[in-house]
């Protein structure tokens, strides 16, 4: 008695639709994607095992670093204009419309005010140059990085009915007076609740 012959089935796939659908994924990705600056002040944070995510939204951030410089970023483009429109009534400088606009994008800011406007006027590659900016003043006499905190916490909960939440990014060879120094412009301001933002060390 002969075999019956089975007839078997075409293995091949047809990927041609799965490969169209990658590509137009990546595509999209690639285009909506949001290119992240380059840091104006970069720092060897130190180690820790504490692994609380530092919120995305409603935060401030304080970075101390190159032998003492203070710059200070806040998130937000709408914030961040209206933190610049009260600094402007606080030292009577005006700034345009477009200076405005300029200012909402950047991240983090190291210069006193009396500079601003320059900084403002530069892309991002003259920005992060060194010796750009020298940080912003904290000294008793001029603590312009006081009236920054103020009005950021002001505009933060103006703007999304918010607290602003406060972190600090030190450097980990930083001695600890240029700390401190930020940390008391906080506690003036009674805020005694903030982050310290570390990178993550895996735990003994």
């Amino acid at each position: 008695m002969g075999k019956i012959k089975i007839k078997r089935a075409n293995t091949t796939i047809d990927m041609t639709a799965m490969c169209d659908v990658s590509f137009l994924l990546l595509t999209f990705f690639i285009l909506t994607a949001t290119a992240r600056q380059p840091e104006p002040l970069p720092v060897d944070m130190p180690a820790s095992t504490v692994q609380i995510k530092v919120p995305d939204t409603n935060l401030g951030t304080l970075t101390v670093g190159d032998g003492g410089k203070v710059f200070f970023g806040v998130t937000g483009p709408n914030v961040r204009i209206n933190m610049l429109n009260r600094i402007s009534e606080k030292y009577g400088i005006t700034f345009t419309d477009d200076e405005k606009q300029r200012f909402s994008l950047i991240d983090a800011f190291g210069v006193p005010i009396s500079r601003l406007k320059d900084l403002i006027a530069m892309d991002n590659t003259q920005r992060i140059a060194k010796g750009v900016q020298p940080g912003i003043p904290a000294d008793s006499t001029d603590n312009q990085l006081r009236e920054w905190v103020l009005a950021a916490r002001l505009a933060t909960a103006e703007v999304n009915d918010q607290q602003m939440r406060v972190a600090i990014k030190g450097d980990a060879e930083e001695d600890y007076p240029a700390i401190k120094k930020v940390i008391d412009v906080l506690q003036e301001q009674s805020l005694n609740k903030f982050s310290l933002i570390t990178n993550l060390r895996v735990a003994d």
